[in-house]
C-alpha cells in the first residue's frame, strides 16, 4: 500500500479551517496569512487525492469525505498531543515507572532509604522492586524485565555494565550471648568444629564461602542449610549454629544476633549496579540510577 505523505501543519490547517468555517478566522488562529493557510490545505488535499473543503467567496463547507476525515484528523491530533504530553511528563519526571531487580539484603537495608528520598523528589514515579537471588537478578536485567539491577555478581557478563557502588564484609553471625560476640574478628580456622548454618549450594554467597575455606586444613561443616539468608539468620537466632553472612544481611539493631568480621583471610564482596549495555534508560529510571550512584560517595 502506498503511503500518503503530508505534515502535521497541513493536518492542523484543515482541522482549524473546518472548525472555523473560514480561512480568514483559521489563519488568524494559526498566525498565518490566508494564502499560506490555503496552500497547506491544498497540499493535504493533493496528497489525499480528494477535495475536503468546498470553497465559496464567503464560507467554507466540508465535503462528505471531509466530514468523515475531520473526525479522524481530530482524533489523530488529540492522540499526538497526549503522546507529547506523556513524553514531556516523563522527561520532567512528573510520571514514569522503574523496575529494579535486587538481592534481598539490598531490598531490606539499602533501597528503603534511597527510595524514600526518591519519592520526595519524584512523587509520581512508580517503582517495581524485584527482590530475588543474585542469579535471578542477573536474568531479570538480561531479559529486560528490570531497567537495572543491584547485586554482587554480573561483572563478568559482557552484555552488562557493572558499576561498583560499595563493598561489604562477611561477618560471623552469632547470638549476642555467644562467647565470641565481643571480639574484633574471628579467623576462618577457628570455625573448625563449630556447628555452622549455611546457605544453599546454588547460592552465589555459598560459592564465595567455599572458595574462602578451600585451603583450610579443616573445613567447617554445615549442620544446617537454608535456601535464603533470612532462614539462616532465624536458625542462628534460635541458637542452632553460627553463619558466615554478608554484613548487609544483619540488622545493626537486632536484639539477639550480632556479626563479627571474618579474617585470615578477610572476605568482601562488591555491590554494584547492573545495566544492559544496549539499553538506554528512560528519564525516571536514569534519575533513580543517579541517586543510587550517590551511594559511592556516602559509603
Amino acid at each position: 500500500m502506498q503511503r500518503i505523505k503530508f505534515d502535521l501543519g497541513e493536518l492542523q490547517a484543515f482541522v482549524v479551517t473546518a472548525e472555523k468555517e473560514s480561512f480568514r478566522l483559521a489563519a488568524e488562529a494559526l498566525c498565518l496569512s490566508a494564502p499560506a493557510l490555503s496552500r497547506r490545505v491544498e497540499r493535504l488535499e493533493l496528497a489525499l487525492g480528494v477535495r475536503l473543503l468546498e470553497r465559496t467567496t464567503r464560507s467554507v463547507a466540508l465535503t462528505a469525505v471531509g466530514q468523515e476525515f475531520l473526525l479522524e484528523a481530530r482524533a489523530a491530533l488529540v492522540g499526538l498531543d497526549e503522546a507529547v504530553q506523556r513524553v514531556s511528563d516523563q522527561v520532567q519526571l512528573r510520571r514514569g515507572r522503574v523496575a529494579v531487580a535486587c538481592i534481598p539484603s539490598v531490598a531490606t537495608h539499602v533501597l528503603p532509604r534511597v527510595l524514600r528520598a526518591f519519592a520526595v523528589a519524584q512523587p509520581e514515579v512508580q517503582v517495581h522492586v524485584i527482590d530475588e537471588s543474585a542469579s535471578q537478578v542477573l536474568d531479570a536485567v538480561l531479559r529486560g524485565e528490570a531497567d537495572f539491577g543491584l547485586s554482587f555478581t554480573g561483572s563478568q557478563e559482557s552484555a552488562l555494565r557493572f558499576e561498583a557502588l560499595t563493598r561489604e564484609r562477611y561477618v560471623l553471625a552469632m547470638p549476642r550471648n555467644h562467647r565470641w560476640a565481643g571480639r574484633e574478628d574471628v579467623a576462618w580456622s577457628e570455625l573448625a568444629g563449630q556447628r555452622l548454618v549455611s546457605v544453599s549450594r546454588d547460592s552465589a554467597n555459598r560459592l564465595l564461602l567455599d572458595q574462602a575455606t578451600a585451603d583450610l586444613p579443616e573445613r567447617p561443616v554445615a549442620w544446617y542449610e537454608c535456601n535464603h539468608v533470612a532462614g539462616a539468620l532465624a536458625l542462628v537466632e534460635a541458637g542452632l549454629g553460627l553463619a558466615v553472612l554478608p554484613q548487609l544481611a544483619l540488622s545493626s539493631d537486632s536484639p539477639r544476633v550480632c556479626g563479627v568480621p571474618m579474617t585470615a583471610p578477610d572476605l568482601w564482596r562488591t555491590l554494584g549496579l547492573l545495566q544492559r549495555r544496549d539499553r538506554v534508560l528512560a528519564p525516571a529510571a536514569e534519575a533513580l540510577r543517579q541517586r543510587l550512584l550517590q551511594l559511592r560517595a556516602v559509603d
